[in-house]
């Protein structure tokens, strides 16, 4: 499977991205030359991150007859002084309802799975960082 997107140059260091038909921005900090209109690209890449393991979750809890009624993700990310600056460090955390009375053995499997098996994020940013998670309920 191939997968192809368009960034275009928009102006400083703003670009935009058509990703199957979906625009997002992507910017720079007013620090870096940027107007602060879109995410930076290393941010972008962990909301990429938290979206796949976050779609793993949600199937396998739902294959395990688990019923999710508010679940979120928080990504921590330490990046290196040095360049190319890269995620040195990076913290998943998984925050659950306590009132959802999940499995958590369940959800332990489901988190192990998607961070060992599917997804492919994880997989690629393992190679270059340090990637852990921890499970919160609340």
């Amino acid at each position: 499977m191939k997968h192809e997107i368009t960034t275009t140059w928009k102006s400083g260091m703003s670009f935009e991205n058509d990703i199957d038909g979906f625009k997002s921005i992507v910017d720079a900090s007013t620090e870096f030359g940027g107007n602060d209109f879109g995410p930076s690209p290393k941010k972008l890449l962990l909301a990429g991150l938290a979206g796949c393991t976050g779609m793993d979750i949600v199937s396998l809890l739902k294959k395990m007859r688990e019923t999710l009624t508010n679940f979120h993700i928080k990504i921590e990310a330490e990046m290196t002084n040095e360049h190319p600056k890269i995620y040195s460090d990076i913290i998943i955390k998984y925050y659950f309802k306590t009132s959802d009375n999940l499995n958590h053995t369940n959800v332990d499997k489901a988190i192990k799975m998607s961070q060992e098996t599917y997804c492919g994020v994880a997989a690629m940013l393992r190679k270059g960082s340090n990637l852990n998670y921890e499970i919160i309920y609340e």
